[in-house]
């Protein structure tokens, strides 16, 4: 009786052992590739006075639209990334520009790398916590709240007040996901996508699963 009580209790912990690795490999795997797909922009304010907060986001508007007028016609997250660094000193001085015509003489530090975000949704596409390739704009001192955003596919634009992200937007991303992946981040109606989306937020978020590279 002891030795079949042991061994269904080494069963049951080898075959919990073997979920677990499925499931962590499954997130992985999923979480590269949503991260593989995207380029992101991560902007830091001085400080969270209300200020601060507001030249935040002159500052990111500013690069939004030099943003979208030298990748409009991007079709891949590679493409993007180049032109970027290409003009990643056009970057630092259209922030710093922007911050000098708002009074201020803080000082920008842009640089690109891999970065960790947190959960975020645009419109109707939700993006697991991860590690991201992104343009990161520090303002000051950097130690005022954070605002995230896709600069390609291009999610910043999304209308806040009807809360849709371009269709332009979501076929670029379709064209890089497979199926089941774009189905993670755009359609949490159904309960099988939703218990995916919180396995792959449960794994980022306990440092189980990582796109760093």
């Amino acid at each position: 009786m002891k030795k079949n009580l042991k061994m269904v209790i080494i069963l049951s912990f080898l075959l919990f052992l073997y979920t677990s690795i499925c499931a962590i490999s499954y997130a992985q795997n999923i979480s590269t590739d949503i991260a593989n797909s995207v380029f992101r922009l991560h902007v830091l304010a001085n400080s969270d006075s209300k200020e601060d907060q507001n030249l935040k986001y002159k500052v990111r508007d500013s690069l939004l639209n030099y943003m979208n007028s030298i990748c409009k016609d991007t079709t891949s997250k590679e493409e993007a990334i180049s032109i970027v660094e290409k003009n990643k000193d056009t970057f630092e001085k259209i922030a710093r520009d922007t911050i000098k015509n708002e009074g201020y003489s803080y000082s920008v530090k842009i640089n690109i790398g891999n970065f960790e975000f947190p959960t975020k949704t645009y419109g109707d596409i939700s993006l697991p916590a991860g590690y991201y390739d992104a343009l990161r704009v520090e303002i000051g001192e950097a130690k005022g709240q954070n605002w995230w955003c896709v600069m390609f596919p291009p999610l910043c634009f999304v209308d806040i007040s009807s809360g849709v992200v371009p269709e332009e937007s979501k076929e670029l991303m379709e064209e890089n996901l497979t199926e089941e992946e774009f189905a993670l981040i755009s359609d949490q109606s159904q309960n099988e996508i939703q218990f995916k989306f919180k396995l792959l937020e449960f794994f980022a978020n306990n440092g189980l699963i990582t796109a760093k590279k």
